[in-house]
């Protein structure tokens, strides 16, 4: 569906989720109020037309490929992650959560068996995802760093302590997997009801986008980066 200033926001939230949230963004409402052109929206708002059409055309471009980091220095893989995954992740699962909460409190009588489940499942990965990005950031990341500049290091050996903390994070994201497959299949491959609202909807192609953003994430880090910092501390 081409997305002009006269369509309405109802219709492209409805065809096009990942455009929800440009208008989250602008607290713009595209439920109940979004029967309304995108222009009329915007003029609601004193936001530009043209500004927002731009940033909706670019939530429906998909994404570029992911580089290669088989051979780029440790530390800019690190940042990479750091700016690419847990900064955004941060941002996006109070969100999601929000979300969430809302269809459950709405809709959660017509689907016992899958909206009071996956906010409990989606609740315990955000708990999950926060700890362990911390614990990156602060603790593994920075001994990874620090090795491949030849700075001082908080431990003794380099070599005897990587395997543990890697592996406790790979176990984690192991959990995280288990979790993202249990939302999958509890809502039938993210598949809304026909007549799901577009926070509904919305709802249901952030958690697909998160499954999709956090298969990259742990790629990078179960096969590129661990690796590496692994062979590094015993050289």
């Amino acid at each position: 569906m081409p997305i002009t200033p006269e369509t309405t926001v109802a219709d492209i939230a409805t065809a096009a989720p990942a455009t929800i949230r440009v208008f989250q963004h602008h607290h713009i409402d595209f439920c109940c109020g979004g029967r309304i052109p995108l222009a009329q929206a915007c003029a609601e708002r004193g936001i530009e037309t043209d500004l927002v059409l731009t940033q909706l055309l670019a939530a429906t471009t998909p994404a570029t490929a992911e580089p290669t980091w088989a051979e780029a220095p440790l530390s800019e893989l690190i940042s990479h992650i750091q700016a690419r995954y847990h900064e955004p992740l941060r941002n996006e699962l109070p969100r999601l959560e929000a979300m969430v909460a809302k269809v459950l409190s709405r809709h959660g009588e017509k689907l016992p068996d899958v909206l009071p489940p996956l906010y409990e499942t989606f609740v315990g990965l955000r708990e999950e995802l926060l700890e362990h990005m911390l614990k990156e950031d602060r603790v593994l990341f920075p001994v990874i760093t620090a090795l491949e500049a030849g700075a001082p290091l908080p431990i003794a050996d380099a070599g005897a302590w990587m395997p543990s903390p890697v592996a406790v994070m790979e176990a984690e994201h192991e959990s995280a997997g288990q979790a993202l497959a249990r939302m999958r299949a509890l809502t039938n491959d993210y598949t809304p009801p026909e007549w799901a609202c577009p926070t509904f909807r919305g709802l249901y192609f952030g958690l697909a986008q998160l499954e999709t953003d956090m298969h990259l994430h742990v790629h990078l880090e179960n096969h590129v980066l661990f690796p590496r910092a692994m062979q590094l501390a015993r050289a």
